[in-house]
């Protein structure tokens, strides 16, 4: 079997224990020679064979090649992936990776009838470089470009994540003449250098938290969040239930005059902006300063015209 039907194989074992936690051996067996079509369709001299010897090698590989564990459970009677909730979310984008990948794959005939985004996002050349010297605690090195700067700038950085937000990547550090972490947008980062000199990671540093109330990219220091309540008329009220916000996100009120919500914020720029995407279909009732904010900028906006 190629190197793709292999890695077919592992994901539908781990889309089976997704939907189906504590699945026998023969349950995941019946479940990869229903796909037998599917494997084939990744490789064309795929012989079927799903033997309990081939599946306990399948679960080493599924940990080596993706990080995630399969485990079985003696008191359930069947195998369940182990993860902590970070685990979760990148399993749950993998997932969805993958099925957006083969879905178009297989539909290579019927590009007639799919329209995907233009627009893609730059730097993500640099992804693997960055993801190698954040786990191995590398000082890096790059050129930065500023949208406000006309020059370039030299950095010197030690590396703590990744975030990604609106089809943009980010690579939160800290430069080593300074305390603070910084974002850095891979779209304006150039001549990337990986050196050998290593670092301290953080004690205290975690990427979760520290954008635990953050819509966005920046991250206030110094401020506290704020508990927010929008007004969403009944119809973007829709759009905003199917596809929260933020994770903070609690509905209030659901009828037919308005789709109330409360989410815990920083007041910020990103937030700011989003916000003013839905125009006249939201109303900022809490807090007051947020509600003068987009008022303002709605106002202005009305000026130019």
């Amino acid at each position: 079997m190629s190197k793709r039907g292999y890695i077919s194989r592992y994901l539908l074992i781990l889309k089976k224990l997704k939907v189906k936690p504590f699945s026998t051996y023969e349950e995941l067996q019946a479940y990869i020679e229903n796909q037998f079509d599917y494997l084939q369709m990744q490789d064309e001299n795929l012989q079927i064979g799903f033997s309990k010897r081939t599946f306990q090698r399948d679960i080493k590989e599924i940990s080596n090649v993706f990080g995630i564990d399969i485990e079985y459970s003696k008191s359930q009677k069947g195998y369940f992936i182990s993860q902590n909730e970070n685990e979760n979310m990148n399993f749950q984008r993998m997932m969805e990776a993958f099925d957006m990948f083969n879905s178009l794959n297989l539909a290579h005939d019927l590009t007639s009838f799919i329209h995907l985004e233009k627009r893609r996002p730059k730097g993500t050349e640099n992804l693997y470089g960055l993801l190698h010297a954040i786990k191995n605690r590398f000082i890096i090195k790059f050129n930065y470009q500023k949208f406000l700067d006309e020059e370039l700038s030299y950095r010197l950085v030690e590396p703590y994540a990744l975030k990604e937000f609106k089809n943009r990547w980010y690579i939160m550090a800290k430069e080593t003449t300074g305390n603070n972490i910084k974002s850095f947008a891979l779209d304006r980062l150039t001549n990337l250098e990986i050196t050998n000199q290593t670092y301290q990671y953080p004690d205290n540093y975690s990427i979760e938290q520290s954008y635990r109330y953050c819509f966005g990219i920046i991250s206030p220091n110094d401020h506290e969040p704020q508990d927010i309540i929008l007004s969403f008329d009944p119809f973007q009220g829709k759009y905003i239930k199917t596809l929260p916000l933020h994770d903070t996100q609690q509905v209030l009120e659901d009828n037919d005059e308005e789709m109330r919500i409360k989410l815990k914020l920083y007041l910020t720029h990103d937030l700011v902006m989003e916000l003013l995407s839905f125009g006249d279909h939201m109303k900022v009732i809490e807090p007051k300063s947020l509600a003068d904010q987009i008022k303002q900028a709605h106002e202005k906006a009305f000026r130019q015209y």
